[in-house]
């Protein structure tokens, strides 16, 4: 599988695991849902601005959609609610950021 087509692979099993539709990706990421149903279909390809505004909402790293062997998996996120507004991906996002940063320099220091 090439990298182009992972990315979309990824990103589909990414979003229907988080439990959101292209729709409300669409909006978080301030695109047209079409443009998501064609990158997840690999008929376009995600811009390097929009995957590092995805993997923070998914809660992995941009090497996780481009690199088939990653050591990175993504958090997992639980939610309750019926309804999720763009805010609250945009603070899902925030808070996946944080946790990979924490994630990230845990790693740094096993070294030391």
């Amino acid at each position: 599988m090439s990298n182009f087509e992972l990315v979309g692979k990824r990103f589909n099993e990414l979003r229907k695991m988080s439990g959101f539709t292209q729709s409300q990706i669409a909006e978080y990421l301030q695109v047209d849902q079409s443009y998501i149903s064609k990158c997840e279909k690999n008929e376009r390809q995600f811009s390097t601005d929009i995957l590092e505004k995805a993997a923070n909402l998914f809660g992995c790293s941009i090497e996780y959609f481009t690199n088939e062997d990653s050591a990175y998996s993504p958090m997992s996120v639980a939610l309750r609610a019926k309804r999720v507004a763009t805010e609250d991906l945009e603070t899902i996002a925030a808070m996946n950021k944080i946790a990979l940063n924490l994630r990230y320099m845990e790693e740094l220091l096993k070294g030391e």
